[in-house]
């Protein structure tokens, strides 16, 4: 009889699409789905509150899908390399299959863990489950890594066939005995302090949440997604991120989705798609620039000016920086652990330009508080900000909060659900409430300064300061504002 092939599963948490289960299965002996809680592998990266919530529900989740087809997950928590080798040791198994991962660290560990097994006679095997297209494969002409998204996406599009996903097995033959594993919920990783009130009511943190989100999007939201995906206060986008970053659902099941629906080739749906590659990019990105969670791409930018100020900082992640379309984002992405995609761009823009605060910190904190915080693309999107990375954003574009406000929530309705004490404002004056005519803001029950802040700093002024900052480190800079 074939001996037991061990599973070992990480941000791959599905029975679907999944390369590293199937190799497992094709075995044909005893599968043993194993899940290691090694947060020290992590580095400084280890995963934050909002993430290790919703890994506490997916695994639970994963548990009764694999109880469902006859294998139980067995769950582990220690050191990866020494818990593989001690369960193979219980179980006699031969094989150890992966789907492999693109952090820095966890490379250099799946590397030292693959020799490793392999050199006590243990066969290790890994595969690729979570993307489209393998980053060390997309090569520019002269053979270098792609820095510029939209030649990028079109290489892959030219040399990449969208295949089929391979469908969850049915029935697995499991391990003749009981094997040691420890409750999820001795792992620790709900909060101990509840501040996550909202969200149960947000997330369904399972595989059949992912299958109705992407259900529900395909039918209908993604023809209008291209319009509809920069207003926050509609569900006009998937919101299956952090659905993706867990590995509860793979981009080659929602690109198949879109195709089925019949998108694919459709503006909507070629739109939704190229943002799954934008994910493909920042894997990309932060497989060939390893240093760039810690470091900028640009390296002129480690001279840059910062003015770090933990006051001000912290006003901008409570929601109190006195700009309401900032504000609500922020008072979002706490109580739902989520924000919208345009709310953040606009966030992070005043944070590192009108703030001047180091676009680490913005960095760390959504990687904190984020459900969805994925290493690559959190880099990317807070180097776009900071104009100091890959296609990134020119230091000199400044978002506007108050013209960004007016024009993506032009009723003010986003705000109103997020700031409520700015909620009887009329629109004229809910994205500037500083400019508010008395009288206005005494009717809506509003005192400045006391319901709700005045701007932390001014449009103008900051505006300006954050092109001295640019001009300083790099005299021949060219100080040219371009506000949206």
């Amino acid at each position: 009889m074939p001996t037991p092939a061990i599973v070992w599963l990480r941000l791959d948490l599905r029975l679907a699409d999944n390369p590293s289960l199937a190799a497992a299965v094709n075995h044909g002996g005893p599968v043993i789905p194993v899940f290691i809680h090694d947060p020290e592998a992590e580095g400084d990266w280890q995963p934050g509150g909002a993430s290790n919530w919703w890994l506490h529900y997916a695994l639970e989740d994963l548990a009764e899908q694999f109880a469902k087809v006859g294998s139980p997950l067995v769950i582990r928590a220690g050191d990866s390399l020494a818990e593989l080798k001690l369960l193979a040791k219980e179980t006699g198994a031969e094989l150890v299959t992966w789907n492999r991962r693109h952090e820095p660290l966890i490379i250099e560990r799946d590397t030292q863990v693959k020799t490793s097994l392999r050199n006590t006679g243990l066969k290790a095997e890994s595969f690729n489950g979570n993307l489209l297209h393998e980053p060390h494969l997309v090569k520019t002409l002269a053979g270098n890594p792609f820095q510029v998204f939209t030649p990028f996406w079109k290489n892959c599009l030219a040399n990449l066939k969208f295949g089929i996903p391979l469908k969850a097995p049915k029935k697995l033959t499991p391990f003749e005995k009981p094997l040691k594993s420890v409750a999820i919920a001795k792992l620790g990783l709900l909060p101990k302090i509840k501040w996550d009130g909202e969200f149960p009511v947000s997330w369904d943190p399972t595989r059949k949440g992912a299958e109705k989100r992407l259900k529900d999007f395909v039918a209908a939201p993604v023809k209008d997604y291209p319009t509809n995906r920069d207003i926050p206060k509609l569900d006009g986008t998937s919101r299956l991120s952090p659905y993706l970053h867990s590995g509860q659902i793979s981009p080659l099941e929602i690109v198949d989705a879109v195709r089925t629906a019949g998108h694919l080739g459709a503006k909507g749906g070629d739109k939704y798609v190229a943002e799954v590659g934008w994910r493909e990019f920042s894997q990309h990105l932060i497989h060939h620039f390893p240093e760039t969670p810690d470091r900028p791409l640009r390296r002129e930018f480690e001279k840059f000016p910062w003015a770090p100020d933990k006051k001000l900082l912290r006003a901008w992640q409570r929601g109190r920086t006195g700009y309401p379309i900032v504000d609500a984002g922020m008072r979002q992405l706490w109580q739902t652990g989520w924000q919208h995609n345009r709310v953040r761009m606009i966030a992070a823009s005043v944070l590192v330009k009108h703030l001047l605060q180091p676009w680490n910190e913005g960095a760390k904190w959504y990687w904190d508080t984020l459900v969805d915080a994925d290493l690559g693309a959190n880099t990317m999107g807070w180097q776009w900000a900071g104009g100091c990375g890959a296609d990134a954003a020119p230091y000199f574009r400044v978002f506007n909060p108050v013209l960004q406000g007016l024009k993506f929530d032009p009723d003010g309705d986003y705000v109103r659900r997020w700031v409520p004490e700015l909620a009887k404002l009329p629109a004229e004056w809910i994205h500037k409430p500083w400019e508010a005519p008395m009288d206005v803001l005494a009717e809506a029950g509003i005192k400045l300064g006391k319901d709700y802040p005045a701007p932390l700093v001014g449009l103008t002024e900051g505006r300006d300061r954050a092109l001295a900052a640019l001009k300083g480190m790099r005299p021949e800079s060219r100080t040219e504002s371009r506000t949206a």
